[in-house]
């Protein structure tokens, strides 16, 4: 029996970097696209709920070089 599998690999081997970056890529988002249309209206339904309490004064934006310098600190004891 032919595998299939092993053809498209010795074929994507021939391509040039970009494009075997582009295929990748391709492959990647296809095995995610179930996964992220899931979470999506989840990921709607937060955002516009941060976004909400944000407008209502409940909750302050914390610059983001103090979010990262924090997080560097965690990382680095």
């Amino acid at each position: 029996m032919h595998d299939q599998v092993a053809d498209l690999v010795q074929k994507g081997r021939l391509l040039p970097p970009e494009e075997r970056e582009r295929l990748v890529d391709g492959l990647l988002e296809s095995l995610n696209e179930a996964a992220s249309s899931a979470l999506d209206p989840a990921w709607e339904a937060e955002i516009e709920k941060r976004l909400a309490e944000y407008d209502r004064g409940e909750v302050q934006a914390i610059d983001g070089e103090a979010v990262f310098a924090k997080a560097r600190k965690l990382v680095n004891g």
